[in-house]
């Protein structure tokens, strides 16, 4: 009787043996590469390489390993294989030339918690993302150009009021930058703009905000990596979540709004064309993507991509500036050669301003606003730098390793705006200036995004200088999600009439 019991715990210990034997061959052989499959840092098992990655500045590492690796490397994410693709020549293989193989987004449990499916704007695929990216770049087109330059001239006027009552205090340009350029978006989405003062508006941006920076962070890693797990495990992950929800609450709400008095005959904005679309395609609506959901989804991406990325272009223009004093004063001498300080800027000057145009651009490239760009995912087999990539495959074009190429910048670490002069003080343009990335995936908004920038930026630089009170102390480190924002910092706005 007793005699029995070393023999159940021998046999206890062999069969947990021989199932920690059976995990791990299996994550051996599921884990083994093809032949000439990019090199990469070896992973740990079930965990691979998510720990070495640097959670505040990932771009960084990511770039950095390209020294040791090459430009095509592999990391693993848990079981999960990702090849990075790094520097102009070989970003530009991937998602230009090859961008018919590469134009498709890769599973995510992330996303498919978020969006339900093959919806959105960004991480929907095939037939609806065909469509729905189509009808938005129609959109933007319609209620965009020349609706937009005069709702910019417009929302100017409300973000230098907001600004002149700042006169002679220390404050953060962030909230007012980000109510500006958010309202845009809500013109073209919506048919109206907000106070800034509104309590909705301003819960949407900070939901807009915090799920911009976690989506991009090593929480969205991890939920990507171990979904089983982090699914029930407390954590900022979880907010991704809850400012999604909140979000599609804001949106559902001005849906509804649309439906009361939507005209057939006479839409005013995105909502209300595709409310239009949804009643002329019933049959087809479901295949192209012409859903209530899916409407709510695609305004989210919109409102992602065309607030958080074009706000922080902003608060890193006003760093570089301040940093750069000498700078601010050139681009305010060729605003008042051109415009003078009376009249509104626009997009009709920008040919006259070389200077200025140089300094936006270097300050999109060394603001590095979206670091790594959108995970891709190969069609079916391909090669990169030589390698294989086999059909499935998860692709990240690093676009830090582009804006840094030190094979196409000068200077690429110091703010020049003289990469985007010639010898005349002409303004040229570079190939590897990708901010807004390149190929099929590129941003819907850039021509939106451009526009914005300009008209904003003049519109600043024209009425007020900017300063602090030591420009050593502003911070150009970043901090880093989806897209990479500057440190919290507080400035000086003079108006240039008392100066």
């Amino acid at each position: 009787m007793f005699a029995s019991a070393p023999f159940t715990m021998l046999g206890l210990h062999l069969l947990l043996l021989v199932i920690i034997s059976a995990v791990l061959l299996g994550y051996f052989l599921t884990k083994k590469d093809p032949p000439n499959f990019p090199p990469g840092p070896p992973p740990l098992p079930f965990l691979g390489n998510i720990f070495n990655i640097e959670a505040k500045q990932p771009h960084l590492y990511l770039t950095k390993l390209a020294d040791v690796y090459g430009n095509v490397f592999c990391i693993r994410l848990g079981r999960h294989k990702t090849v990075f693709v790094s520097g102009w020549k070989m970003v530009k293989q991937a998602i230009v030339t090859q961008a018919d193989i590469f134009v498709d987004r890769p599973y995510s449990p992330m996303v498919n918690r978020i969006y339900s499916g093959n919806s959105g704007l960004f991480f929907s695929n095939g037939r609806v993302w065909r469509r729905q990216r189509r009808f938005a770049m129609t959109m933007l087109r319609t209620f965009g150009p020349n609706c937009s330059e005069q709702s910019i001239y417009e929302e100017s006027r409300h973000l230098l009021e907001a600004m002149e009552k700042k006169t002679g205090e220390l404050f953060d340009p962030a909230p007012l930058l980000l109510n500006a350029v958010a309202n845009i978006i809500c013109q073209i989405v919506f048919g109206r703009r907000f106070d800034y003062s509104d309590h909705d508006f301003q819960s949407m941006l900070q939901s807009l905000t915090e799920m911009a920076y976690l989506e991009g962070s090593v929480w969205a890693l991890l939920y990507d990596s171990f979904p089983s797990l982090m699914k029930y495990l407390p954590g900022p992950h979880n907010r991704i979540f809850a400012n999604s929800k909140s979000l599609e609450g804001f949106i559902t709400r001005e849906v509804e709004d649309h439906k009361l008095d939507l005209d057939l005959d006479n839409p005013h904005d995105y909502i209300d064309t595709f409310l239009i679309e949804m009643n002329v395609c019933h049959r087809k609506s479901s295949e192209q993507g012409f859903e209530e959901t899916n409407l709510v989804h695609c305004c989210l991406d919109l409102f992602l991509a065309g607030s958080e990325t074009t706000s922080k272009a902003l608060q890193w223009g006003l760093i570089y500036l301040i940093m750069n004093p000498e700078i601010q004063v050139r681009v305010q001498a060729e605003i008042d050669r051109v415009i003078g300080r009376s009249r509104l800027p626009s997009m009709a000057d920008r040919s006259n301003m070389p200077y200025t145009d140089a300094v936006i651009h270097e300050i999109q490239r060394m603001g590095n606003i979206v670091p790594l760009n959108g995970l891709r995912m190969a069609t079916r087999d391909t090669t990169l730098g030589g390698y294989f990539i086999p059909k499935g495959t998860s692709v990240m074009p690093n676009l830090t390793s582009v804006l840094f190429d030190k094979t196409e910048w000068e200077t690429p670490h110091t703010f020049n705006p003289g990469h985007f002069l010639d010898a005349e003080g002409k303004f040229v343009k570079r190939e590897a200036f990708l901010p807004f990335s390149a190929g099929k995936r590129a941003c819907l908004g850039e021509g939106l995004a451009r526009m914005e920038l300009f008209l904003f930026f003049v519109s600043l630089l024209q009425k007020f200088s900017f300063s602090t009170k030591d420009a050593t102390q502003l911070s150009t480190e970043g901090i880093t999600g989806a897209t990479r924002a500057p440190h919290p910092f507080k400035i000086y706005a003079v108006a240039r009439s008392t100066l």
